[in-house]
């Protein structure tokens, strides 16, 4: 997918309707999408279960809607208004982009270490090994920077 397209027509606004919009929420949620699949793939390569460009587990889905949506009523009710009809929430996830971005914001929203500030990469790829990919996942922060310099560069040039 085109990076400026996600950028333009997904994010930004999936993250405007949930009311979590900031540059430094934009950038992490860009670059966690770049980290985790480069913008190519919506399920875990070898039939994993991750989905969505954020390559988000079902279980990982399920907790934030058990542990932290269900005690976050206005949020839940802006998350809803993403949800397609009639489809699985499992299936939002490969198939939703919008739904996609906003649970990837919404995992980020539920610890109490703020974002890293806008444009500190090297933070935000510490941020994202300590929260997103953990200490047991295989990504490093090496990795995140180097599969996110294309969000990098598009910042550079002066996208938002």
């Amino acid at each position: 997918m085109d990076i400026r397209n996600f950028h333009d027509y997904v994010v930004v606004p999936a993250l405007g309707h949930i009311n979590l919009y900031s540059l430094a929420a934009e950038q992490l949620v860009m670059a966690t999408a770049m980290a985790e699949s480069n913008l190519s793939f919506i399920q875990q390569i070898g039939r994993g279960p991750a989905r969505s460009f954020f390559q988000m587990e079902p279980v990982t889905h399920d907790d934030i809607w058990e542990r932290y949506l269900s005690r976050k009523p206005h949020l839940l009710n802006d998350l809803k208004g993403l949800i397609m009809r009639d489809m699985d929430l499992h299936e939002q996830l490969h198939g939703n982009l919008f739904y996609a971005a906003a649970m990837c914001r919404i995992f980020y929203l539920r610890f109490k270490e703020p974002l890293p500030e806008a444009g500190d990469w090297q933070s935000m790829a510490e941020y994202w090994k300590k929260y997103y990919n953990t200490h047991l996942g295989a990504g490093t922060v090496e990795g995140f920077l180097q599969k996110s310099r294309p969000v990098m560069d598009i910042y550079a040039g002066g996208l938002s």
